[in-house]
């Protein structure tokens, strides 16, 4: 072969294995063809429908028990805003109402008007209390003022915003099934126990606004696999690419679970993935909200959908105290909340604010994700 010969091969291979390497980069560098759900991080808000509690009930609980009221004094815009300013983890705490009208008239404004001061605003001038369907709220009777009501309408707000932004990264909604009738004593509206049948009507009100095609669900991670575990600890979750435009339900609650699962093992046929026990056969998602940051970076290692949390009760917002946003981002933990995404800082010295680098909605995930990994 002559020499002149040899270079043109020497540079036809040249070429070629940079074109391969230029495609492999590319399968990380798109839109997650090569990136896994698990693989990516986001910011999600904490109770993303506390519209904060009315100023005359806020004076009543404030005189009743200052320390409670200042781990509540937060609100957040509808969750709409929410989405615009980058989030892309939303919780709805709701209460069964199978019947409508259990939580219509609660004591609040009733205590307002025997303390003789101003009356608040209406909480429900649609009347959406008075029908059947589950309600948001944080605590019936004391904080029960939501951004979006009922569930199914929060629903059908998410459903809006994400068919206006089709490419968006999965959002997960984190739903915290309340069941508690009193609080520091003082006796409460009863609340509807979640029975199998009552998580039977969850699911079909989430069907009822999701089609399946805009749905990740338990089925769609198991695959072939015999139990949710054996799949996600051998890596059988969706790819971000086919995941984007869809949304991903999450149960809080771990006492639940087993009810949930109730003629579904290992959430076969189910909407929502359990916050279980990790090992367990239904264990895909697990809760570490306090942390530590090295057990969360296992259970990532592992291939764990974890949820953690950057701040509680307004603690670390008011003194700007960062320590804990900052572990809980370089965990891994897939989804990091917050009460105060950028879009929100806190309103006290050193405005307090959770976000990823450069205010992205997703990034790839620090402990998990793939060599040269991108998001787009």
């Amino acid at each position: 072969m002559s020499a002149k010969r040899r270079m043109r091969v020497a540079l036809a291979m040249m070429a070629a294995f940079c074109g391969a390497a230029v495609a492999s980069a590319g399968q990380n560098t798109n839109d997650g063809a090569a990136i896994k759900l698990n693989q990516m991080q986001v910011i999600g808000t904490h109770n993303s429908y506390h519209a904060g509690i009315a100023p005359s009930e806020a004076k009543l609980w404030q005189k009743k028990n200052p320390q409670a009221f200042k781990s509540l004094d937060y609100s957040h815009p509808s969750l709409t805003r929410q989405f615009d300013g980058g989030a892309r983890q939303i919780e709805l705490d709701i209460f069964a109402d199978s019947r409508g009208g259990r939580f219509a008239h609660p004591a609040g404004p009733r205590m307002v008007a025997e303390a003789h001061l101003p009356t608040d605003p209406p909480f429900d001038p649609k009347g959406a209390m008075n029908k059947p369907g589950f309600k948001v709220m944080h605590m019936q009777d004391i904080d029960y003022r939501s951004v979006c009501q009922p569930f199914i309408a929060c629903l059908a707000e998410v459903r809006r915003w994400s068919r206006a932004h089709p490419h968006h990264v999965p959002i997960f909604i984190l739903v915290e099934t309340k069941q508690n009738s009193d609080a520091d004593g003082m006796r409460l509206t009863p609340a509807e126990p979640f029975t199998s049948a009552v998580f039977d009507a969850l699911d079909e009100e989430i069907r009822s606004v999701f089609p399946r095609e805009e749905l990740v669900t338990p089925d769609d991670v198991r695959g072939d696999y015999t139990t949710l575990n054996e799949a996600i600890r051998a890596g059988n979750w969706p790819t971000l690419k086919s995941a984007r435009g869809k949304v991903v339900f999450l149960l809080d609650v771990r006492k639940a679970a087993s009810v949930y699962a109730e003629g579904h093992p290992s959430l076969r046929g189910r909407v929502l993935f359990t916050n279980a026990e990790p090992g367990q056969p239904d264990a895909a998602f697990t809760e570490c909200n306090d942390g530590p940051a090295e057990a969360i970076a296992d259970l990532v290692r592992q291939g764990y959908l974890v949820r953690t949390r950057s701040d509680a009760d307004t603690q670390e917002a008011r003194v700007n105290d960062t320590h804990r946003r900052d572990a809980m981002l370089n965990s891994g933990a897939q989804i990091v909340s917050t009460d105060y995404p950028a879009s929100e800082p806190a309103r006290w010295a050193g405005r307090y604010s959770v976000s990823l680098p450069g205010k992205a909605e997703a990034r790839c995930n620090p402990v998990n994700a793939p060599g040269g990994c991108r998001l787009q």
